[in-house]
């Protein structure tokens, strides 16, 4: 799907402005568990805006992570695990 421009950007935006949601309700700046959930923010904000304002090197990027694909699916689990279980703590 990153071969089309027009998915990317479209991508990109919903991307960009769940990231600005994030940041916005979810501010939290302590040095605990919560500060991971502000920095996946931020970092869904930066990739909205890197989708739309470079598609092409979202495609060249996704082709370098297809290769890897097993090992950053089990990377995402593992953190999603962590913080459902950090969540009913």
């Amino acid at each position: 799907m990153t071969e089309d421009k027009a998915v990317t950007v479209s991508t990109g935006y919903i991307t960009f402005l769940l990231g600005l949601v994030t940041v916005i309700l979810h501010g939290i700046w302590v040095l605990d568990w919560r500060v991971v959930i502000t920095i996946l923010g931020w970092m869904t904000l930066l990739k909205g805006a890197t989708k739309i304002g470079f598609p092409n090197y979202i495609n060249k990027s996704a082709q370098m992570f297809k290769a890897q694909q097993k090992i950053w699916g089990g990377v995402i689990f593992l953190l999603g695990a962590w913080l459902f279980w950090m969540s009913f703590r």
